[in-house]
């Protein structure tokens, strides 16, 4: 017969407790044990979220997401080629000159316009000269319109010293650059195309990130770009910045059909990040698969020693009337009261961890390497799913102590 005096649920949950507390080093064993497992698995999380994250603003931090240029010049062969018949000669590649986007004006409306795209900026770049006495630098020349191309690599962050600001006559240069020719800002240099030059004045200094691109890079007016390249009217790059990075190739491989122009996205041009990335996304898959997986097997192992230990007490239980299905929702429950406290448990460790690695793990510059925050929504996630796995380690235990004979589990 059933207990009267109390109702189902709280009957099993004081019952779960009861044989919890009865073993109370054996549950803080296991309690801890998850902790640990939970704590790993939070943490990796956290930190491997973090480096992709510093990772990927470092790289897109001085690059657009997805870039649009004109098609490569190639040589049309005077016949084509016949089955069977000799080739007297291999057509040679032609040397690539600078082109110009057509109708750019309206290309870039049309981009601006798509959902996802969060900002569009022309340039008119090319290979230059920068000279400061005798001092003599190769540059990549970049015409800009400055409030567009902020937003593409949000250059105010990488402002060093001066102001970020572009009038005719005015250029923005790479921190190694300026120390390369001996400038400051206020300071002259002149910019060299074939016959053409120009005398520009610095108006800020800007660290990129990226050494190679601090010490050729310099950013002028788009007009004066345009005139010293002999590109009236023109430019060779439309940039785009997304909403979200990761749609980046699907949208370029949709404007690639769409436009008669050359469209990469950022994965096509860092392929060796992307890999490392996925393989760093593949082994933190793995961890955690195998840590939930050794939480698992340590709850089951723990409940299926109470099932042995509570054998009298299960057939007490039985012979007064509980019923199978109670006692099954018993050890459930000792699944998930064992996977939700070590997992909070873990979640606050892996806080303190990662507050450990802000403090402690530090650059040159005295800075944290990088930025490692738990978010709420990763610590719940986490939680649910070793609250689950508990469930789930606890079935075959509970299915026995339910299918047990309470006669025969007296007298034992």
């Amino acid at each position: 017969m059933r207990l009267p005096t109390l109702s189902a649920l709280g009957f099993e949950w004081r019952v779960a407790v009861r044989f919890l507390t009865e073993g109370r080093f054996q549950s803080l064993l296991i309690i801890v044990g998850v902790a640990a497992g939970v704590a790993v698995v939070a943490y990796i999380s956290a930190l491997i979220t973090g480096l992709q994250r510093n990772t990927l603003e470092k790289t897109l931090g001085a690059q657009a997401h997805i870039s649009v240029s004109p098609l490569d010049e190639r040589v049309t062969p005077a016949l084509s080629a016949q089955p069977n018949a000799l080739r007297w000669s291999d057509t040679q590649a032609r040397a690539q000159r600078l082109q110009t986007i057509t109708n750019w004006q309206a290309i870039a409306t049309l981009l601006a316009q798509r959902p996802g795209v969060s900002a569009v900026s022309p340039m008119t770049s090319g290979a230059a000269l920068a000279q400061r006495g005798e001092a003599t630098r190769a540059i990549a020349l970049s015409g800009v319109e400055l409030s567009r191309y902020d937003r593409i690599v949000n250059l105010r962050s990488k402002l060093v010293a001066g102001t970020l600001t572009l009038s005719p006559g005015e250029a923005i240069i790479g921190q190694t650059l300026a120390e390369d020719l001996g400038v400051r800002v206020g300071d002259r240099i002149t910019v060299v195309i074939n016959e053409r030059r120009d005398t520009v004045r610095l108006t800020g200094l800007v660290d990129l990130g990226i050494k190679d691109l601090n010490r050729r890079m310099v950013l002028v007016p788009l007009r004066s770009a345009q005139t010293l390249l002999n590109l009236p009217g023109g430019v060779t790059q439309i940039d785009l910045r997304l909403d979200d990075v990761w749609t980046a190739q699907d949208l370029a491989k949709v404007l690639a059909r769409e436009l008669p122009n050359k469209v990469e996205s950022w994965q096509e041009a860092n392929a060796q990040l992307v890999s490392a990335l996925r393989a760093q996304s593949v082994s933190t898959a793995v961890i955690r698969t195998v840590v939930m997986l050794v939480v698992v097997l340590g709850i089951a192992s723990v409940l299926v020693v109470s099932v042995v230990q509570k054998q009298r007490e299960i057939g007490i239980l039985r012979a007064m009337g509980t019923t199978r299905g109670q006692i099954l929702r018993v050890f459930l429950l000792q699944g998930v009261l064992v996977a939700t406290l070590g997992s909070l448990l873990g979640v606050l460790l892996a806080a303190g961890l990662i507050a450990g690695f802000t403090a402690f793990v530090k650059g040159s510059d005295g800075l944290p390497l990088f930025s490692i925050t738990l978010p709420p929504a990763m610590a719940l996630q986490i939680v649910l799913i070793t609250s689950v796995a508990g469930v789930l380690a606890a079935v075959a235990p509970a299915r026995r102590a339910a299918h047990m004979d309470p006669a025969q589990a007296i007298r034992m």
